[in-house]
């Protein structure tokens, strides 16, 4: 073959290469502009902006229907800061009423963010009410780069139940990091009590939009009809086990006091009201008033952010006595009618104890408890912890243990809420670490026996034990969400809540119920009878070395068929009649009467009107005195 042909072939196979390069091309370029034009918007990315449609988060209503948070439009202003550069600034800051120095100090701070670029829209201003943004919305075309993003806040008509509903702010890095890439910053998501404990069901899900925008960053249309677009889909709604109406009036009887209260149905581990006190309205951590009120609200001494029905301990006093005499009839140490010598007095391994009053010796486990007598609850747990039938006391006393740890003692109930202490039941390896393996005997902890010493109780878990007694020796997982219900389907989800059972032998209830009957019928809290309700319930005083000791009191109702069970903590109230027994009747009463009877309103209205705070040096709760952004 000749140079000249070989020539003519190599100029013929890169023909045909280039010419192969060329088709491929075209037919890249014909399918990128004709066929798909979702790639030709990305090119022209200038003129197509993307828009996240944000979902209505859902809403959450009361075990009787009633709506107790719904949303509120609110709006962000964003801005693309590569689109912002010919703005007219001066008329944007008189509009929003800032200076020149914060408008170039917030494009600082867009430069900080995570993820920050000059093409992705940013949050310039949060959370513009409906009339700020109404006046700057005529003039946006004088701000190229700048455009309105509808956003929803959260609003409490019953303004109460603050800790249990929660509240909603902004992701942090780490809630970014943990959602996939699904949560941006600026985001909103539950921080707090049922909103973030339930964040997936009612924040929904996000949807997106691309439009075509002018030079003035004005929409001008859909982007192919929408054929991009996704819709967002509605956050379900919640149906609460609360009753406001209860929650309310609780709220008002704890009113300037320290405290909890903490109302369960037995049958069902719903909790129909839970008060932590001080409080304060749900609405000041709602808006663009939020982020100074919270500074204020952690500030504030009396630690209103404080779940102090899920979180705070207090040594149950006398109101653990049920429990200490049903285990002793348990482990079969005693029966039912063991008659315990009471002179005042309890001698004992060379301690010196005293009764809280004078009554007659008790007989039986009912007079006991009616009396509230401490020596028959002390030589009820020495009884136990000295049973013979166990080889020495760490088996009995770690057998003592698992009978609190199934009352829910020691152990976290596990309430659908963020966060909850297991207050505290000393274990095997804290007395052997305090006095060494064989330095600690029945009288050592022998304090443990009417509730003090080192067993520490949450004011949900005294109402925990009360259910469970009441349910004669089961309780449910306490709750406050009764079901889920999607807003468009209309359907229901729920999830069965776990039942536990106590270790206690069911015959010895019976004579405990009757007890606890005796105690507000003719014993420690007749002044907390109730006529025509059947109450069973136990004063308790919890040591205080800081002050005045703590009133509690836990109860259930009615004894024949329980609806309510209730434990109330009035920190430095005194004596549990003194202040816990009466406001706990008075939500009994109001929860199953739905009215308070003539003869008993003056003790109501001396509940509502007791102010114990100026025992901290404060005179009322400060955060009542807050700005909420609907009253400017």
């Amino acid at each position: 073959m000749s140079s000249k042909d070989l020539f003519k072939n190599r100029y013929r196979v890169i023909q045909i290469i280039i010419s192969a390069f060329a088709l491929v091309f075209l037919l890249r370029l014909l399918y990128l502009q004709v066929i798909d034009r979702k790639y030709d918007a990305m090119a022209k990315n200038n003129a197509i902006k993307e828009v996240d449609i944000y979902p209505t988060r859902g809403l959450v209503y009361d075990r009787n229907g009633e709506l107790i948070v719904y949303n509120e439009a609110i709006y962000d202003l964003m801005v693309i800061p590569r689109q912002a550069k010919n703005a007219d600034t001066t008329k944007l800051c008189e509009l929003l009423n800032i200076t020149k120095e914060d408008f170039l100090k917030r494009f600082e701070e867009m430069k900080k963010q995570r993820g920050y670029s000059t093409y992705k829209p940013n949050v310039f201003v949060k959370q513009l009410s409906l009339k700020d943004y109404s006046r700057l919305q005529e003039y946006l075309y004088l701000f190229p780069g700048f455009y309105g993003q509808v956003r929803t806040v959260r609003k409490y008509p019953h303004r109460v139940a603050a800790t249990i509903l929660g509240d909603i702010g902004e992701v942090d890095d780490k809630q970014i990091d943990a959602s996939g890439g699904y949560y941006k910053p600026g985001d909103y998501v539950g921080k707090s009590g049922i909103e973030k404990v339930y964040e997936k069901e009612l924040g929904g899900r996000r949807g997106k939009k691309f439009v075509y925008v002018d030079v003035h960053n004005r929409e001008m249309g859909r982007f192919r009809d929408g054929e991009y677009d996704t819709l967002a889909i509605a956050g379900d709604n919640v149906i609460s086990t609360l009753d406001i109406l209860l929650q309310e009036y609780g709220e008002q009887l704890m009113q300037n006091k320290k405290g909890s209260i903490v109302a369960i149905e037995p049958k069902t581990g719903e909790i129909l009201a839970m008060v932590s006190s001080p409080g304060y309205d749900p609405n000041l951590l709602c808006g663009a008033v939020r982020g100074n009120n919270f500074k204020q609200l952690l500030r504030d001494t009396l630690l209103p952010l404080y779940s102090r029905p899920t979180l705070a301990t207090y040594p149950p006093g006398s109101s653990f006595k049920p429990v200490v005499g049903l285990i002793a009839l348990t482990e079969g140490v005693q029966g039912v009618d063991y008659l315990v010598p009471c002179s005042g007095v309890y001698f004992f391994a060379g301690l010196t104890l005293h009764c809280s009053h004078r009554h007659p010796s008790a007989g039986n486990i009912q007079y006991a408890l009616a009396q509230s007598c401490n020596p028959y609850f002390w030589q009820s747990f020495r009884n136990t912890i000295e049973n013979r039938k166990y080889k020495d006391i760490h088996d009995i006393y770690g057998k003592w243990v698992a009978y609190c740890n199934s009352f829910g003692l020691g152990i976290k109930t596990g309430i659908d809420l963020p966060y909850e202490s297991s207050g505290n039941i000393p274990s095997l390896k804290y007395f052997d670490k305090v006095y060494g393996k064989t330095g600690w005997h029945s009288s050592t902890i022998i304090s443990l026996g009417i509730g003090q010493g080192e067993v520490l109780t949450t004011p949900l878990q005294m109402a925990n034990i009360f259910a469970c007694i009441a349910n004669k020796g089961y309780w449910i997982t306490p709750h406050v969400v009764k079901k889920i219900t999607d807003p468009v389907t209309n359907k229901d989800v729920t999830h069965p809540y776990e039942k536990h059972e106590s270790l206690i032998a069911k015959e010895f209830f019976d004579p405990v119920i009757e007890g606890l009957h005796m105690v507000v019928e003719a014993g420690t809290a007749r002044s907390a009878r109730v006529e025509g309700i059947s109450l069973c319930g136990k004063t308790g005083t919890a040591q205080n070395p800081h002050g005045d000791n703590h009133s509690m009191f836990a109860a259930f109702a009615p004894k024949e068929d329980p609806k309510i069970a209730i434990a109330v903590v009035v920190e430095n109230g005194g004596y549990g009649s003194a202040y816990a027994a009466p406001i706990a009747t008075l939500m009994v009463e109001k929860y199953l009467n739905d009215t308070i009877q003539t003869k008993r309103l003056p003790l109501e209205k001396r509940m509502m009107e007791a102010n114990l705070l100026s025992k901290y040096g404060v005179s009322t709760n400060k955060s009542a005195e807050m700005k909420i952004e609907e009253e400017d």
